[in-house]
């Protein structure tokens, strides 16, 4: 039974001779001023499906023929909303405006571009002290000769006669549950709802070219390996009038011979001598921001770690510095001069073959007496 006996050219709000593409654009105003999860209003959901039911028969040529002809008293076998014939492409057209369905996109709606993606590879300090620079990535772009129609200079693409401009093409199958019609992506402009009868002879009628484009890039202090940089529309350009995609500049950061880094903080090693280490002593050590004097207190071992407050990285974010963090080395002398040696053998004699540090004394003294089971 139809949901409705009002003449479907005056439900729709279009004349007899009306276009498809008239049809449908009218039926999309009134699809999404009465759909029910759009207009909570009494009555609304009984006025969608009065207007759904005229889409359904005047967008079919069959039974739009059929309803010209016998009216809503048309053959009972046909049955303009029954199960006869089902016709699913109201259902695509309210899934497409609700819920964004990929297969029923509007071919001339603009769209964005895609995101292009660029590695840089950096030089420590680069990435510390950050760095103005320009890239040159090749880009798609429209194309100059054709502003990107595709179209012969002089010429313009036409609408697709098989489409009329939809991009899709109605399939009418018979089935075990009646006929069905399916829709599918217009084969004669491969969706896009247009033909190019003469062809631009730069681009070929893509409306594209591709070219070497210099993009300003500003890297931040304090950047680290693998972390990207976002430029904004510098993607590819955007379809139909879209806004372009967006540049990811990804980072690769070289590593230092002497410094290493985690997070803000630096780290480095310092070798120092077994005097320095034993007597103590001031020594320069070489930072990101410059040398600094550090002192070395007497009886450094091998592993003492210092830190410089603020000597670090520059947090990305602008928050704070980070610390270095320098390691005491003692290094052991390989070569001896006889001279060194005698000194070494008599300092060796005066401690009596045992650690002069307290707190390594105790420590030997622990091992003895485990040795004798105390």
């Amino acid at each position: 039974m139809s949901v409705s006996k009002r003449d479907y050219y005056e439900v729709l709000g279009v004349s007899k001779d009306a276009s498809k593409d008239e049809i449908k654009k009218a039926y999309r105003k009134l699809a999404r001023k009465y759909h029910p999860d759009v207009n909570k209003e009494e009555g609304t959901d009984q006025k969608f499906k009065e207007v759904k039911e005229a889409y359904e028969v005047l967008n079919n040529e069959q039974k739009r023929q059929q309803y010209d002809q016998f009216g809503h008293a048309g053959p009972q076998s046909q049955g303009f909303g029954g199960a006869g014939a089902q016709d699913f492409g109201g259902f695509g057209d309210i899934f497409d405006m609700f819920f964004g369905g990929g297969g029923r996109r509007d071919p001339n709606a603009p769209r964005q571009g895609n995101d292009l993606q660029y590695t840089m590879t950096l030089d420590f300090e680069e990435a510390i002290f950050g760095k103005e620079t320009d890239i040159h990535i090749p880009k798609e772009e429209d194309c100059s000769t054709c502003n990107g129609s595709g179209a012969k200079p002089g010429t313009k693409p036409k609408t697709c006669s098989h489409c009329n401009g939809s991009g899709q093409l109605n399939v009418e199958q018979n089935t075990p549950f009646g006929r069905v019609v399916n829709r599918r992506v217009c084969n004669h402009c491969q969706g896009t709802g247009k033909i190019i009868p003469e062809k631009c002879s730069t681009c070929g009628g893509t409306g594209k070219v591709t070219k070497r484009k210099k993009i300003h890039v500003s890297i931040p202090a304090g950047i680290d390996d693998g972390q990207q940089i976002r430029v904004t529309g510098q993607g590819e350009p955007g379809i139909n009038g879209g806004p372009a995609g967006d540049l990811y500049v990804v980072i690769q950061v070289r590593t230092h011979e002497f410094y290493q880094r985690d997070g803000d903080h630096i780290f480095c090693e310092m070798p120092i001598t077994f005097a320095q280490a034993a007597l103590g002593d001031e020594i320069e050590v070489p930072t990101l921001h410059g040398k600094v004097k550090l002192k070395v207190p007497a009886g450094t071992q091998t592993g003492k770690t210092f830190r410089l407050k603020g000597k670090g990285a520059p947090n990305v974010r602008g928050y704070g510095q980070g610390d270095q963090h320098i390691k005491i080395r003692v290094i052991t002398p390989q070569s001896l001069s006889e001279r060194q040696k005698e000194l070494l053998r008599e300092f060796n004699e005066i401690s009596g073959n045992q650690p002069t540090d307290e707190h390594e004394d105790s420590f030997f003294q622990r091992v003895k007496r485990a040795f004798k089971g105390e």
